[in-house]
């Protein structure tokens, strides 16, 4: 009973404690946040995930801006479910935030498939000023309308995305009918046919289990995924085709973003600038540091006849287009971020 009273007694003397404090220390002073979000990633929490770099950044940047009122809790190696399940769950409200490839945003609006499309890109910095232009304007707004979700920003995957077998890939020739785990998106499973291989639909987390049990042969992903998610293990011969720049998407639900309190708002939006500068500033030296690393655990990197299979890809993108008619702004606008 004395300890009840006692608690009764000293909640009110707390209460004001805190309230002073907050009002020294001035703004952005919350003991605990005013918002927690909860934010999806299917890849590993480390500095080879493209995911990680952009919010661990972005969780700094959000402390110093907001003194820790809003919080982002990070869900990695998709800890909340498969990615095609997690995109639904954005679009429903159920998960507040999501980083992740463009690509899976495909299963809930196809349009936004044409930044899969093989040999599109010519390196990072297209798809930079690709996104920071039109091309980016218009994805958003097709992410808007059918994820209900607003973009926080387009980073890099860190690097582009190459052939890793558990065989070597001498010639393009060598690639015809290997079994090569692509997303399960259309353009991904496109462009890999069209090069001749025999593409295999599966989420990342069957991948290593896949390859252990024989079902692919191989796999399609940056070095540093590959480093993080130990595919080399198996996978030992990378092939540099180059195929395809996808871009990551930072997104949030538009009910998650209006629970911040407004006058927070444009903190949280120009934390996430600033984090999507920084992410796509470390993504070259990553990629690099990801092949340093696979070179030395033993895997062969070796160069390949690209214009070949960039004339066998060539296909998809007429294909695509007249799908979706809609996708030739985007088209014309990528071709336009084209360095002269």
């Amino acid at each position: 009973m004395f300890q009840d009273i006692r608690r009764r007694l000293l909640a009110p003397l707390t209460l004001g404690a805190l309230c002073v404090s907050a009002l020294i220390g001035g703004t952005a002073t919350a003991a605990q946040p005013t918002v927690n979000l909860r934010m999806y990633s299917s890849l590993p929490a480390d500095a080879n995930s493209a995911h990680f770099l952009w919010y661990e950044r972005f969780q700094a940047n959000l402390d110093q801006r907001t003194g820790g009122a809003v919080k982002v809790n990070f869900f990695p190696n998709a800890m909340l479910g498969k990615e095609a399940d997690a995109v639904q769950q954005m679009r429903l409200g159920a998960v507040d935030m999501m980083i992740s490839g463009t690509s899976i945003w495909a299963t809930l609006a196809p349009e936004i498939g044409v930044l899969d499309i093989g040999y599109l890109f010519e390196d990072s910095d297209q798809v930079g000023r690709a996104l920071d232009g039109k091309a980016g304007t218009l994805i958003s707004g097709l992410l808007a309308d059918k994820g209900n979700v607003r973009v926080l920003g387009f980073g890099y995957s860190l690097g582009a995305r190459n052939v890793y077998t558990r065989h070597p890939v001498a010639t393009p020739q060598d690639l015809k009918n290997v079994k090569i785990r692509v997303l399960p998106v259309p353009n991904f499973i496109a462009t890999v046919k069209a090069m001749g291989a025999a593409p295999i639909p599966m989420p990342g987390g069957e991948v290593y289990s896949g390859l252990q049990m024989g079902v692919i042969d191989g796999l399609e992903h940056d070095a540093a995924t590959v480093l993080a998610s130990k595919f080399y293990e198996i996978a030992k011969y990378c092939t540099l085709t180059r195929h395809i720049y996808n871009p990551i998407v930072a997104v949030i639900n538009r009910g998650a973003f209006d629970r911040i309190p407004e006058a927070l708002r444009n903190d949280v939006v120009a934390a996430a600038t600033e984090a999507t500068d920084f992410e796509r500033s470390r993504a070259a030296a990553a990629e690099t540091a990801a092949f340093d690393a696979l070179k030395a655990k033993g895997v062969t990197v070796a160069e390949t006849a690209r214009a070949f299979f960039r004339e066998a890809v060539r296909p998809v993108r007429a294909d695509f287009a007249q799908k979706y008619p809609a996708t030739a702004p985007i088209l014309d606008a990528i071709d336009a971020s084209r360095r002269r």
